[in-house]
């Protein structure tokens, strides 16, 4: 039952993972990381991401403008930009590494410390890529709760809310990290994998062969 358990979690540890790169290259390139609704324009609604601020129009219209300049930027954003990118590189590393490692994977079956090692790999870089997904969403929302109740702006002044793109940037980081997580604890198995025995006992049976033709007159 163990032997049949062990290649189920990896193969859920690779997909839950997979899923986190895929919400985390998504958080990066979405719009929506902030929202603003104008109370004298209802029609429209504001919406700021990491490369863009765009204004939604209740027609369906979307229109778009890129930011001139990176240090013109608030510095949430230009952090959560280097972090992003941080997060989306180490999940396709860890994805790439760990992929190596599964094994239902027929290549290197005799080599299966490698493949552990492999697959510890890519749990850690999937830990590193959830972690640098979730503090830059965090920050940016935690920027945009402090400014939504600073004292100092005028009632009048309309404020920033949470965009849909936080709300996907903390799932990317928890599927990141529980990817991860359910990959290293298959390393923590000492179960050993039936390939290794068939080759085992293959090597065994060629040893007896060998040793037959040799006593043979």
């Amino acid at each position: 039952m163990a032997l049949v358990y062990q290649p189920v979690m990896q193969l859920s540890g690779i997909l839950v993972s997979l899923l986190g790169w895929v919400l985390s290259c998504l958080t990066t390139y979405l719009p929506q990381w902030k929202n603003l609704n104008l109370e004298l324009n209802e029609l429209e609604i504001w919406t700021m991401g990491l490369w863009q601020a765009c204004v939604v129009q209740e027609e369906g219209g979307m229109q778009c403008k890129d930011f001139d300049s990176f240090l013109a930027l608030p510095p949430e954003l230009r952090i959560s930009r280097i972090l992003m990118f941080f997060s989306n590189g180490s999940g396709l590393l860890g994805l790439l590494l760990s992929g190596f490692g599964l094994d239902c994977l027929k290549i290197g079956e005799r080599q299966q410390e490698q493949k552990k090692r492999l697959l510890l790999f890519g749990g850690m870089l999937f830990w590193i890529s959830g972690i640098t997904a979730i503090v830059p969403v965090s920050w940016v929302a935690h920027a945009t709760v402090q400014e939504f109740w600073d004292e100092n702006i005028p009632d009048i002044v309309p404020r920033w809310d949470f965009g849909e793109a936080l709300f996907v940037g903390w799932l990317a980081g928890f599927c990141l990290i529980l990817g991860g997580s359910l990959l290293n604890c298959t390393i923590c198995s000492t179960e050993v994998h039936p390939s290794s025995v068939h080759y085992a006992v293959a090597e065994q049976q060629d040893q007896c062969q060998c040793l037959e033709t040799e006593m043979r007159p």
